[in-house]
């Protein structure tokens, strides 16, 4: 699927380190595509295209991944913001300040509550929204940073940013983060999940689609995610024994779904397809894309 995470932002996604493989197709026949090199632009990139593909075009047995060193130091920040669009413009002048974060991670104010009434860390529920930023690289170069992501926060009316001291408080931070998934069921015990995403900039107007379209089926829903690359995971919070309620969830999500799209957007940000999406796949590729 491509999976990507927090530091996708930085670092890219799976298939940015997958140089070659190993591959058994579905006539039992062996290839092996890429290369060990640091280049190779013989012919397609079947790498890519197998990568992608989900396992439909055959098994993989042998992966050569490209490897990094790990940073030799990384500095944590959380922000808190009154509007989700103070946010989402903090987020946009990072990265056109030329800081690249290693993470660059957003919750709305209906994950704040989730998780404040899950793990009772203190954290502001009257909020629109919160990021957790963290900066990775040479020690010399991180304090630069940090002070001018800070300065950027404070231009954008941030209530409060905390900077963690050592890697305890940095852990400390990333709790909030961390305890989303179990935090949201505790609402409904269904959580329909999907990865849209779109262009950074477009990160507010999406978020004002989705709320319209929660508010329209009478549906929570909580939204959290990567900002930094605009991938935005939308949480419908449903209980099945409640009659209509999962259909009108799934009415929902087919017009994030085309929300998403007419935002320039994608339908998976890292997710795949697999089955739940697989209905909605020709929305985004077209009849012709598909066959």
């Amino acid at each position: 699927e491509c999976a990507g995470g927090p530091r996708a932002l930085k670092y890219g996604t799976t298939k940015d380190y997958v140089l070659g493989l190993e591959v058994i197709l579905p006539t039992g026949e062996i290839i092996s595509t890429g290369v060990i090199t640091a280049k190779g632009v013989v012919g397609y990139d079947l790498t890519k295209l197998l990568v992608g593909s989900e396992g439909t075009l055959g098994i993989i047995t042998k992966i050569i991944l490209r490897l990094l060193p790990l940073p030799k130091s990384k500095r944590t920040l959380l922000a808190i913001f009154p509007t989700i669009d103070a946010a989402a413009t903090t987020v946009s002048q990072i990265i056109s300040s030329k800081i690249i974060p290693a993470t660059l991670e957003f919750m709305d104010n209906a994950c704040i509550r989730c998780v404040e009434d899950y793990l009772h860390m203190g954290l502001p529920v009257e909020a629109g929204a919160l990021l957790i930023i963290e900066v990775d690289g040479a020690p010399e170069a991180l304090s630069g940073e940090v002070e001018e992501i800070q300065r950027i926060c404070q231009a954008n009316q941030a209530i409060e940013i905390k900077a963690a001291k050592d890697n305890q408080e940095a852990e400390d931070l990333w709790r909030a983060r961390r305890a989303v998934s179990t935090a949201v069921v505790k609402i409904n015990p269904t959580k329909v999940n999907e990865d849209i995403a779109v262009p950074r900039s477009k990160v507010p107007e999406i978020l004002r689609r989705v709320e319209a379209i929660g508010k329209k089926h009478n549906l929570i829903i909580v939204n959290f995610g990567h900002a930094g690359d605009g991938n935005i995971h939308v949480n419908i919070l449903i209980d099945k024994r409640r009659p209509g309620e999962e259909e009108r969830a799934h009415a929902a999500v087919k017009e994030i779904f085309a929300a998403t799209l007419e935002l320039g957007g994608t339908l998976s940000g890292e997710h795949g397809i697999g089955i739940t999406k697989a209905p909605y796949i020709s929305m985004e590729l077209g009849d012709m894309g598909l066959e």
